[in-house]
């Protein structure tokens, strides 16, 4: 299955809030047979950024837009390197 990196930026909150977003997203994600693997913030900057699988990038944005409405501001295939 493919696997994307998905950026938010401007993002306000904290990380605590980011973590509550984060388990919504694999409450969610079966209906779209999406696994979201990781996350990262970055609270100075206001940015998050999300590792998934999934069939592709908008069964992705589904989840987070259904989850919790905060939805990526890019999506990016992406390829782990060795």
């Amino acid at each position: 299955m493919p696997l994307y990196m998905d950026v938010h930026r401007n993002v306000e909150g904290s990380a605590k809030d980011v973590a509550e977003a984060h388990r919504a997203d694999l409450e969610t994600q079966d209906k779209y047979g999406v696994n979201y693997k990781h996350y990262w913030v970055d609270e100075t900057d206001g940015a998050v950024f999300c590792l998934f699988e999934a069939p592709n990038k908008e069964a992705g944005a589904k989840v987070h837009e259904e989850a919790h409405g905060l939805v990526a501001d890019e999506i990016f295939e992406v390829q782990q390197g060795e």
